[in-house]
């Protein structure tokens, strides 16, 4: 079972040449080089320049580098996702696709400009549109050539354009939270829960970390830094819980237990599908395990 953590991404501006250089030195799984939102426009020229070069002399270890280009139909998109593609990361993050053709678009441009077979295509869901054909965008994985490998909440673009509000908690943003994370699933994808804005208020951050791994993200996008730790430790199965999917696999695989359904486990009736999470639990842990000692 083949495992990439993705516990903590991190955007960092593309248009700020130190942060970029330390960058290299963070514990985060995954950068996301921002190319949208994080830069002014007057400086989106050089925030490419910047960001393509970055990712060509690398120095960025383990971490899985990640360009977000500006929307296609803005006067940057297409001269982004062409230098982006040059450059070659591991994934292009794509702004604001509203249905399965925008992917479809993106993954053909991707291919024209000469992308690798490694670039990825990750999709931001960021829109009331985009929550609506949630199914319609994930099954655009399944195209031929498709790139498409993981969905990543844009909850800031989303409070902004439904109105909602988070302030108290998340439950005004549940449906838009568990609608992407059943959409990516059922087509193999990955998925990334939103930022959380104020990074000094410590204990809500790890209070949503947690709300987020028990919906089912794979990790957090994060604005700081500093949530790095966190993202990490909450994203990763606790030993407890590895210790146990151990367990599930030994027994299962007992002479006498060899063809069952169901057994018992510490006193707990335990089926198949048990065995399945526990084997990607270990999976997971193993991953982030290597990743440590590299």
């Amino acid at each position: 079972m083949q495992i990439r953590p993705r516990r903590s991404v991190l955007y960092m501006p593309g248009s700020n040449a130190r942060a970029l250089e330390k960058a290299k030195s963070l514990a985060a799984d995954a950068l996301i080089l921002d190319l949208e939102d994080a830069v002014a426009p007057d400086a989106k020229e050089t925030a490419r320049r910047q960001v393509c070069e970055a990712v060509r002399q690398g120095g960025y270890g383990h971490r899985e580098l990640v360009i977000r280009i500006n929307a296609l139909e803005t006067p940057w998109g297409k001269a982004d996702l062409e230098a982006a593609a040059a450059a070659a990361p591991d994934a292009i993050l794509l702004p604001k696709p509203n249905a399965g053709a925008d992917i479809a678009r993106a993954t053909d441009a991707l291919i024209a400009a000469g992308a690798p077979d490694k670039t990825r295509l990750w999709a931001m869901i960021e829109t009331p549109l985009a929550i609506l054909n949630l199914a319609d965008i994930a099954a655009a994985s399944r195209l031929p050539k498709a790139r498409l490998a993981c969905f990543v909440l844009g909850t800031n673009d989303l409070v902004k354009e439904t109105r909602a509000d988070l302030s108290v908690n998340r439950r005004p943003a549940l449906y838009w939270l568990s609608a992407a994370i059943t959409a990516a699933r059922a087509y193999g994808l990955d998925v990334l829960d939103g930022v959380y804005n104020n990074f000094k208020d410590v204990e809500g951050y790890r209070r949503e970390c947690v709300h987020g791994r028990r919906l089912g993200f794979d990790g957090k996008t994060l604005i700081h830094p500093d949530q790095v730790a966190i993202a990490n430790e909450v994203f990763a199965p606790p030993e407890a819980e590895v210790a146990f999917a151990k367990k599930i696999m030994a027994a299962f695989d007992l002479p006498e237990n060899r063809g069952k359904g169901v057994i018992t486990v510490d006193g707990r009736m335990v089926e198949l599908l048990h065995a399945d999470m526990a084997r990607r639990t270990v999976a997971v842990a193993d991953a982030i395990r290597e990743r440590s000692q590299a």
